[in-house]
């Protein structure tokens, strides 16, 4: 009987690494060929891993809460007969989960590397240490940033048994005092360190609920902070006038059901005006690498949705300039109902260029968005209300009853200026203003 390693999945271009959740089946459990063996999760989304052949598990190298990289063999199973495996490297009997890459000091340059069965281990040891390890993303970051062996053995770990997360390094970086440039230059003070201390939270035990965070909660709170800390964030306002529109979608929407079978929300219509004046204004759609802004070609505009958990997720439509209203709605009616069945695939959260968050799903007149790492702008759609507004006609100044609605466009101010966002953001509010009343569908 032949030997197959089980190896973590590629789930998506940018995923490096994902964390294994549960094990279906143990050691000397018989499987069957595709039967879900195991549940592993990503950034945000769970995935089930299908067993390559039908057989019996010989050996399980990793337990739930291991960050598990791409390729690594996570199990060994014993194949019942001829077989051929779809999706997987090579047969391989003999295999090595020990092998490590190694970290010099002065930086964290990778070394020589072991490797076994062409796989590259998932675990990074220090040479001070041998117990210790770090994961592909902390070390990806710690190169970015020039820390040194040292400074990375100091950073104290809040992940389990004391595994330093993506946010020990980030929260370690934007506190931590830069050494000063090679090129001679008068000293610099140093800012005395700060003496505050974190005020104490109180509570009474069985009469105050305490509530442990989730890991889509972990994750979540990790990537608002950071980008707090990435990126100066500048918010504008505007305030739209949807009468037309609004009339437009409450003539339209049964019709549109009738004829496509799909729902007509006003999402699809904020993702083309989006969509639409990003073409005009292209410097919106990026991101910033280093002292590069990179200006994506593609428009794919992602949408912050609320899981039944109460969590966050962001779905995304690909290509959304590239496509009529029906197409939009197609692909927001999918997301949407992906999102609430937690069944989103890996590539559906993937790529976004530019995000919307519709605050006022849930009655707000306005927000204040967090961008959306690492793009440069995130738009807040308000919710729409009725209100009496003082309209300029041929006979003069009237009152009139309209639907209003706030926009907000929180931008990085490394990428973007207040010409660039405020155009941009006038620009989706006359697109939305002057929508045609007497568009067919």
């Amino acid at each position: 009987m032949a030997t197959i390693e089980l190896k973590m999945p590629k789930m998506g271009e940018s995923i490096s690494e994902a964390t294994i959740i549960n094990w279906l089946f143990q050691v000397g459990d018989t499987i069957d060929a595709e039967e879900t063996i195991l549940e592993v999760a990503t950034d945000k989304v769970d995935s089930e891993v299908p067993s390559p052949c039908s057989g019996v598990i010989k050996q399980i190298l990793f337990q739930p809460n291991d960050v598990v990289a791409v390729g690594t063999v996570m199990a060994l199973i014993e194949a019942d007969g001829d077989i051929k495996i779809k999706n997987q490297e090579s047969i391989s009997k003999k295999h090595n989960s020990k092998g490590v890459n190694s970290l010099t000091k002065g930086g964290m340059s990778t070394g020589q590397r072991e490797k076994s069965s062409d796989q590259q281990s998932a675990i990074i040891k220090h040479k001070s240490d041998p117990d210790a390890f770090l994961s592909p993303l902390v070390v990806s970051i710690a190169q970015k940033e020039g820390l040194t062996i040292e400074e990375v053995q100091r950073i104290v770990g809040t992940g389990t048994e004391g595994r330093i997360r993506k946010s020990d390094v980030m929260n370690y970086v934007s506190n931590r005092k830069y050494a000063l440039p090679s090129r001679p230059q008068a000293p610099v003070a140093q800012a005395p360190k700060s003496t505050y201390n974190a005020p104490p939270i109180k509570f009474v035990e069985g009469h105050d609920t305490v509530i442990e965070m989730d890991r889509m909660r972990k994750m979540i709170a990790d990537h608002m902070v950071y980008s707090k800390h990435t990126s100066p964030h500048v918010t504008a306002y505007i305030e739209v006038d949807v009468t037309n529109l609004v009339n437009w979608r409450n003539e339209n929407k049964i019709k549109f059901q009738e004829k496509y079978n799909e729902r007509l929300t006003f999402t699809p219509i904020f993702v083309e005006a989006v969509a639409k004046s990003i073409e005009e204004f292209p410097g919106i759609n990026a991101s910033i690498d280093g002292n590069k802004i990179i200006q994506y070609k593609d428009i794919n505009v992602g949408m912050a949705t609320a899981l039944p958990s109460g969590n966050l997720i962001v779905p995304v439509v690909k290509n959304a300039n590239t496509k009529d209203l029906l197409g939009i709605a197609k692909d927001v009616n999918h997301l949407a109902n992906s999102s609430r069945n937690n069944c989103l695939k890996p590539e559906e959260i993937q790529g976004s260029t530019f995000t919307i968050s519709n605050v006022g799903t849930f009655g707000s007149l306005m927000g204040t968005p967090i961008i959306n790492q690492p793009e440069v702008a995130i738009l807040a759609i308000g919710i729409i209300k009725k209100r009496a507004e003082v309209m300029t006609t041929e006979k003069g100044d009237e009152l009139a009853i309209r639907s209003m609605m706030y926009l907000s466009l929180s931008f990085d101010h490394r990428a973007v200026d207040g010409y660039l966002g405020g155009s941009f953001l006038r620009k989706v509010g006359d697109y939305l203003e002057q929508f045609d009343a007497q568009r067919a569908i």
